[in-house]
């Protein structure tokens, strides 16, 4: 087997900074191959836009992955349905970006890629072309057949988990259950082995309400669900401590301790996280049955072709899965 991996990287919102990002990131040679899955005219155009010197190479899936030279791109094409203006929405082109997504989604499940980082898309706007879409997780977990995966960001100091996402703050606690907790703790412990080497993650798990309940008198979701849980995956051989108060278990010298934290709540983590390593941060799906990351940012519409945008973290994604895609080799 090659040790050099495939990537796939989908440009995202054509409207926004993705496409900007690829190409940004292309002037620079890679250690593995990425291959960019937009529309060739528009990386043309908006190459065209920021200036920059752009070959462009037609994906040949027969042919042995090799490293990225720099002002090259390797596409595999999707087109377009209108010419886009940078910064302007719209809808015709939402299913181009949903095509862009099930490419990938194709070529990691029959191993063409090792490997999908996605460049940010604009939900509302794919929603208002009447094609129902809640987000690149559910799109991937839905194409895979998957029913239940975890979210977690990761900078090169801490990674945060979520037991929850996309939730409001009130129903947070009806979706911390026991059942739930087991799965995502499963997930969140196999992840890190198979795809980030560690054999015996340590995993800290934050309470839900402040000082994790006090004993009960702030809350009983600890006693009645959180512990349970972890001293049920114990049993099983994971090793999982907690729960910890949120606001204790973010210390240095605590998470020095530990692998990853999962957290109850999306903003019971990830503020902290962002705060440490913005820029920095890849969001990463864990349990599929391939390797998905992300950027830790949005399609920044107001920056596109303006040549202010920063690839630093699209750069951090591709590491990650480059990371991901080894360690799951060798696993």
């Amino acid at each position: 087997m090659s040790d050099i991996c495939r990537i796939a990287l989908t440009s995202g919102e054509p409207a926004g900074i993705g496409p900007d990002l690829c190409i940004q990131l292309a002037q620079q040679g890679q250690r593995h191959e990425i291959v960019v899955i937009a529309d060739p005219e528009l990386l043309q155009q908006r190459a065209d836009e920021l200036s920059l010197p752009l070959k462009l190479v037609e994906f040949d899936p027969n042919s042995d992955p090799k490293p990225g030279e720099a002002g090259r791109i390797v596409y595999l094409a999707s087109k377009l349905a209108e010419k886009v203006v940078p910064g302007k929405l719209n809808p015709a082109n939402s299913a181009y970006v949903i095509d862009t997504l099930q490419l990938a989604l194709n070529g990691c499940l029959d191993g063409t890629f090792d490997a999908v980082v996605t460049a940010p898309v604009h939900k509302g706007v794919i929603n208002d072309a009447q094609i129902p879409f809640s987000g690149h997780t559910e799109f991937f977990a839905d194409g895979a057949g998957v029913n239940k995966v975890v979210m977690m960001l990761a900078t090169p100091e801490l990674r945060v988990a979520l037991a929850t996402t996309h939730l409001p703050l009130r129903e947070v606690s009806d979706a911390v259950t026991q059942q739930s907790l087991l799965q995502i703790m499963r997930i969140l412990a196999n992840g890190l082995h198979f795809s980030f080497g560690l054999k015996h993650p340590r995993i800290a798990v934050c309470g839900l309400n402040p000082h994790a309940g006090e004993g009960g008198h702030l809350g009983a979701e600890e006693q009645t669900v959180i512990e349970p849980a972890i001293k049920l995956i114990r049993e099983q051989g994971y090793e999982f401590n907690g729960p910890w108060p949120a606001d204790t278990i973010f210390v240095k010298s605590r998470l020095a301790e530990y692998d990853a934290v999962l957290a109850m709540y999306h903003d019971q983590g990830l503020p902290v996280l962002k705060h440490q390593g913005f820029g920095d941060a890849v969001n990463i799906t864990l349990g599929l049955p391939f390797i998905r990351t992300s950027v830790d940012h949005g399609t920044a519409l107001d920056l596109a072709a303006s040549g202010n945008a920063s690839a630093t973290s699209l750069q951090a994604a591709i590491n990650m899965a480059e990371t991901m895609s080894l360690s799951r080799r060798t696993a």
